[in-house]
């Protein structure tokens, strides 16, 4: 059993993590609040308390957005007890049978690219088409599926089959892509202008075919065979061209910060030491999309020689596993703000309420309510585009959107940006 009494032992129950915690915002009770949570998994480990059915329904409500971590003094790992007591419940009451296969295929991309074109294919049988808003409403309700809400798009060609491996354009600098698999399969124009804007810098781009999915969905869930199945394969497929590129940009804040933090993290607590070295030394070349290219590149040096100015009104989202996780924040907004009219939210940083695979599932209520006040928030700016460098927050707000009867859409910061190089060519 994971050592959960020492983490709680040291949390001095100050309380500071308790306004910043998104269940406890939607569900005020001490129980389901980051205090509470390391108090009950103090008394797990000591046999004070039974994982019965109410302690499962318990540690499944966090939504891991490490707000507490942000705030602690202790920097105590709130987030992580929580998804090492999933592993336990997972172990005991096992895993949906439609989280499973969801899962396993996962771990077999090519069962999933075959899945993504039948679900293009028959899409219409199953959803409606909301074209303004780039989603799909479903007819009928399913376990993932509730009836009365938007979902992603799906892309006729995965991003990932719509390339070759190798994009030269005759310069001594190259990287290569993660795409992440919502980018791949539903929100592939993200790809796309990732794409475009390495090729705008005279960048040569590496899209490694054979990359798995960062595990992320499973490690939230519990699930940490899958886990470790996945992220022992992308290391070794990493290791095979990490000395040839500069850098692996990812366009997405949640598979980032797993490949950067959560795979050294879970190997640690495995203590697989030799998987933890093997992964801290990929992540010296692991970044963000907007954080290489604004720290790396002139591309903000040439947005602004552009100089074209779109009047569209956006105000920015920071994820979870963005800000808090990498320290990602100043980078995207200093790259839109060169094209467009930045207005920020009353509270950018607050959790748009995904929460994971549980979440958006079985315990969808959360989410609905954790995305209503986010999107009251982008209403009050009066923007008609809301960006973020997460594909799980694109999901969350633009349901969150849609159901509270805000018009305005989600991009991410990539997809403007390659717009506004594309406004003046």
């Amino acid at each position: 059993m994971f050592e959960f009494t020492k983490i709680s032992d040291d949390c001095i129950k100050c309380g500071k993590c308790i306004p910043t915690c998104t269940i406890h915002q939607v569900n005020a009770d001490e129980v389901t609040s980051p205090r509470g949570f390391i108090e009950l998994l103090g008394n797990y480990q000591k046999g004070e308390l039974e994982l019965d059915k109410t302690a499962k329904d318990i540690f499944e409500s966090c939504f891991l957005c490490t707000n507490c971590v942000d705030v602690c003094p202790n920097s105590l790992p709130t987030d992580m007890v929580i998804e090492e007591v999933r592993k336990d419940i997972a172990n005991k009451y096992g895993i949906a049978w439609y989280k499973r296969i969801f899962f396993w295929l996962l771990r077999h991309r090519w069962v999933m690219d075959i899945a993504s074109k039948l679900g293009y294919v028959f899409k219409s049988c199953a959803v409606k088409e909301d074209k303004k808003r780039g989603g799909l409403i479903p007819r009928f309700e399913l376990p993932m599926i509730k009836k009365d809400r938007l979902l992603p798009s799906i892309a006729s060609k995965s991003f990932l089959n719509s390339y070759p491996q190798r994009i030269e354009n005759r310069n001594d600098r190259r990287v290569a892509i993660f795409i992440g698999c919502l980018a791949n399969y539903n929100y592939t124009d993200i790809g796309h202008s990732l794409v475009y804007i390495l090729k705008e810098l005279g960048i040569d781009i590496l899209i490694p075919k054979k990359q798995k999915c960062c595990a992320a969905p499973a490690y939230f869930t519990g699930d940490f065979d899958t886990v470790e199945d996945l992220a022992k394969k992308n290391i070794e497929y990493f290791e095979t061209f990490i000395d040839e590129v500069e850098a692996v940009l990812i366009p997405e804040a949640t598979c980032s910060a797993m490949i950067k933090h959560d795979w050294v993290v879970f190997f640690r607590n495995r203590k697989m030491e030799d998987w933890v070295k093997r992964a801290e030394r990929l992540n010296q070349k692991i970044f963000m999309a907007t954080e290489w290219l604004y720290n790396h590149t002139e591309l903000e040096s040439l947005l602004e020689k552009r100089g074209v100015r779109l009047n569209s009104l956006v105000t920015y989202h920071d994820p979870c596993h963005a800000r808090k996780v990498q320290g990602v924040y100043k980078e995207p907004r200093a790259l839109l703000s060169k094209n467009f009219n930045l207005v920020e939210m009353s509270d950018p940083n607050r959790c748009c309420g995904f929460g994971g695979v549980t979440i958006q599932s079985e315990k969808f209520h959360l989410a609905e309510a954790a995305g209503k006040p986010k999107a009251a928030m982008i209403k009050e700016t009066g923007a008609e585009v809301v960006a973020a460098e997460c594909s799980a927050c694109r999901v969350q707000l633009s349901n969150a959107l849609y159901q509270n009867g805000v018009e305005a859409v989600f991009k991410n910061p990539l997809e403007l940006i390659a717009q506004a190089l594309k406004e003046n060519v």
